[in-house]
């Protein structure tokens, strides 16, 4: 297993985007929206389903890494697949 560690990233609007993918023998679109929108998510139109905004916060890889691990929790279980990406 690889540390990633790395130093923070000054960012002046660092951004992650979640794109879902919902089974019909999965959880309801409205419950898997109020789960994302309670970790800090808002929904957005477009390319991605939600966007987490840092608000200017400098930001470790390792920070993001383990968001990613929070949103792979609340949503474990719900029978949906996703994706995501960070960007500034």
């Amino acid at each position: 297993m690889s540390n990633i560690t790395g130093n923070a990233i000054e960012v002046n609007d660092l951004k992650t985007y979640i794109s879902i993918f919902i089974s019909s023998e999965g959880s309801k679109a409205s419950r898997i929206t109020e789960i994302l929108c309670d970790m800090g998510f808002a929904t957005t139109l477009g390319s991605h389903d939600f966007v987490y905004d840092w608000k200017n916060k400098d930001v470790t890889p390792t920070e993001v890494i383990n968001f990613v691990d929070k949103v792979q929790n609340h949503l474990k279980g719900m029978n949906v697949r996703f994706s995501i990406s960070t960007i500034k």
